[in-house]
């Protein structure tokens, strides 16, 4: 640990140009406007005011550099920032949970970084260091872990790194193709709406073109046609998806440090996150409705500290096959899922399910043949929610396997979560009203650090093998 007291730094300098460059589009913004109204005073009028913009604009940026401090203490970290109303917080390395740190393109090119520190306290980040050189970040990456150094020598103590799990351009260009997606297709044509009168671009034109290729496509409308469309809208889909994938995981790599495990990726915003093997609560590995059957998976590790992620939870294997999740496993201390041992819930979980899924088309169809008989061709579709209902209660699965709690579920997308008992904070049963009337029962199962949807629950057992259970949970965690 660090006894001596570290002396109050400041941000790297360069944070003072990074700031202006980032903000620079508002700033024009506002000197566009400000000319604008000062237009009637003439050139000089207009180039005063946007000196003063410029200058004051500037002076500010300095204020907030010079006025944001850290330093660290004996055995926390103190931040203190404002110009006229000063904050001061002090976060005690017990606390801290991950300290990460990531390059925004424009950083890169600075060779600056940011440093977020996360605690257990709360979602958000508690702390946020941008931006700092490399060698800083790097050096109280150490410190606040907690590296038994002194603060001059913690950048100089590297361990040894062993790859676990890396994508290469063709993994990463395979798992874009299954990363599918048309939102930029609507991105595009509202930018087209947006910067429109910047361009020159005449919507009355556009319409008038739109009208015509509508009456020519009317006259010529084929399946061929048709099927174009749609193959256009896969290839413009595909494309999307692959540039969104590349950005986020180009140079995708996971390394064993220690008792760390330390992931590496991103193309324009280049990211690194550590995670302490002793704060992984559960592995969840996901299954695709197509990737899945053709043999990839995803592994996430939920963290105590939490993640950017929704549910909480470190990306550390976006695209494996079994035998690399396996290994990524294996590294974080965790068994391999086993799908063997597992058995399936209680038969009321297929009634349960076809009644809240067919239960309302079914109403519908029939309140629909009572104005339109022909509505009654439709009856045949009420049967797929009873169908899914069956494969729901065949995929749904859980068993206590070792030391663990290993849980599945899913249909066309598939879920499949491995929960040391160790980890388990709390365990309850809970039944509705239309359980009651199945004589079934819900498992919820909480770990620490868990948020949002997607839990290791195990929904529709039997009251008594739901208490059986409960009960094994808590005597062995």
């Amino acid at each position: 640990m660090v006894s001596a007291r570290d002396a109050a730094r400041r941000l790297h300098p360069g944070t003072i140009a990074l700031r202006i460059v980032i903000k620079a589009p508002q700033n024009i913004a506002g000197l566009v406007a400000l000319s604008a109204a000062a237009s009637r005073g003439g050139w000089l009028v207009m180039a005063g005011v946007a000196a003063l913009v410029l200058v004051g604009a500037g002076l500010v940026t300095w204020l907030r550099w010079r006025s944001f401090t850290y330093r660290i203490a004996d055995g926390e970290l103190v931040i203190a920032d404002g110009i006229l109303h000063r904050n001061r917080r002090s976060i005690p390395f017990g606390r801290i949970q991950d300290v990460s740190i990531d390059q925004k393109l424009l950083a890169r090119l600075f060779g600056l970084a940011r440093v977020r520190i996360e605690t257990g306290g709360g979602e958000a980040d508690e702390a946020s260091l941008d931006s700092v050189s490399l060698a800083e970040a790097a050096r109280l990456r150490a410190v606040l872990r907690g590296r038994d150094a002194p603060v001059a020598e913690a950048v100089e103590q590297a361990p040894v790194r062993d790859t676990v799990f890396a994508m290469d351009g063709r993994r990463v260009l395979t798992m874009g193709l299954f990363g599918f997606s048309l939102v930029w297709v609507g991105v595009l044509f509202a930018a087209i709406n947006q910067v429109g009168d910047l361009i020159g671009f005449d919507r009355d034109i556009w319409r008038d073109w739109a009208g015509m290729a509508r009456r020519e496509a009317m006259a010529l409308a084929t399946p061929l046609f048709a099927l174009l469309a749609a193959v256009a809208a896969l290839v413009i889909g595909a494309i999307s998806g692959v540039a969104r994938t590349f950005f986020i995981e180009h140079g995708f790599r996971l390394e064993r440090e220690g008792d760390r495990l330390r992931r590496v990726r991103g193309l324009t915003t280049r990211t690194e996150v550590v995670v302490s093997l002793r704060r992984i609560q559960l592995a969840l590995i996901e299954r695709g409705m197509v990737s899945g059957r053709l043999g990839w998976s995803s592994l996430r590790l939920q963290t105590l500290g939490g993640s950017d992620d929704a549910g909480g939870r470190q990306q550390v294997a976006p695209f494996a096959r079994d035998e690399e999740v396996t290994r990524v496993l294996a590294a974080a201390g965790y068994p391999p899922f086993d799908p063997l041992p597992l058995r399936p819930v209680a038969f009321g979980h297929v009634v349960r399910a076809a009644l809240l899924r067919g239960g309302v088309p079914l109403v519908g169809v029939a309140i629909a043949c009572w104005f339109l008989p022909l509505a009654g061709l439709a009856l045949p579709l009420v049967a797929i929610p009873v169908v899914s209902a069956l494969l729901a209660r065949r995929r749904h699965r859980y068993a206590i396997v070792g030391t663990t709690l290993q849980v599945m579920r899913g249909v066309l997308s598939q879920r499949a979560w491995i929960v040391p008992l160790s980890n388990i904070q709390s365990v309850s049963v809970t039944r509705s009203p239309l359980q009651r009337l199945l004589g079934i029962a819900t498992v919820r199962v909480d770990t620490a650090g868990a948020k949002g949807i997607g839990r290791p629950d195990i929904s529709d057992l039997a009251v008594e093998d739901a208490y059986s259970l409960a009960r094994a949970l808590l005597r062995n965690g």
